[in-house]
Formats: structure tokens, C-alpha cells, sequence
């Protein structure tokens, strides 16, 4: 994860528990499962220090809502993909310099808590 630099913010979802379709088996494809999602995402803050309206801010409610309405509303073969289409979101935000996404399937494995994949994006 990039240092966090004088100016910049670092905002962190944890947890975010969703359920959604997501795997490759007969009973995955037809049923909804729990997945843990969680968020790390650091942009330049210092006009929202300043100015204190979220105009001047990175607005987490905003991204958190487009992807809970993206992962219950679509279905997903892969984590590998449901972790690509949550980071694209987060993207969009031209303000975002770094995101981090990690997404937890719980129970995927037999004697596993989770299995979890972790993707990042960033740009300068």
C-alpha cells in the first residue's frame, strides 16, 4: 500500500457484508452466499480539511451504495472478477489515487475460515 503522503486520506470500509450470487457449482449459481468486502482507498484531502463540506470530499456513502447495488444485483463466476468490478467502480472517482479491494468468500474451503482474493489500482 502507497504511504500515506501529507494532504492525502486514507478511507477503510471493513466488513461490508453482502450476499450475492458467486461461484461455479449447481447450488452456488442458485443460491445467494454471504461474501465480506472490504475498502482502502486514499485520495488528496486537503480541500475537505480546509472547507469541511462533502462537496470538497471523497464521499464513501456514495461509492459504498454503488457497490452494494452492483455485487446483490449481478451474478459472479469468479471472485477474481466480483474484486475487478468493485475496484472499476471505485476508479471511477477521478479524485481516487490508490484502491484497494479484498473480497472474502466464506466457507469456499472445507476446514477454511475464508478464501479471499485482494486486488489494487492506482494512478498518479
Amino acid at each position: 500500500m502507497p504511504r500515506l503522503d501529507p494532504g492525502m486520506a486514507r478511507i477503510r470500509v471493513k466488513d461490508l457484508s453482502l450476499r450475492t450470487y458467486i461461484g461455479i457449482k449447481e447450488e452456488e449459481i442458485n443460491n445467494r452466499q454471504d461474501v465480506l468486502i472490504n475498502l482502502t482507498i486514499l485520495y488528496p484531502a486537503s480541500d475537505a480539511v480546509q472547507v469541511n463540506e462533502i462537496e470538497h470530499a471523497l464521499n464513501y456513502r456514495t461509492i459504498t451504495k454503488a457497490i452494494i447495488q452492483h455485487v446483490e444485483g449481478n451474478r459472479f463466476a469468479l471472485l477474481e472478477r466480483l474484486t475487478q468490478e468493485i475496484l472499476d467502480l471505485i476508479m471511477v472517482h477521478p479524485a481516487v489515487r490508490y484502491a484497494e479491494v479484498e473480497v472474502d468468500k466464506p466457507h469456499a474451503l472445507r476446514f477454511a475460515e475464508s478464501v479471499s482474493i485482494t486486488l489494487t489500482a492506482h494512478r498518479d
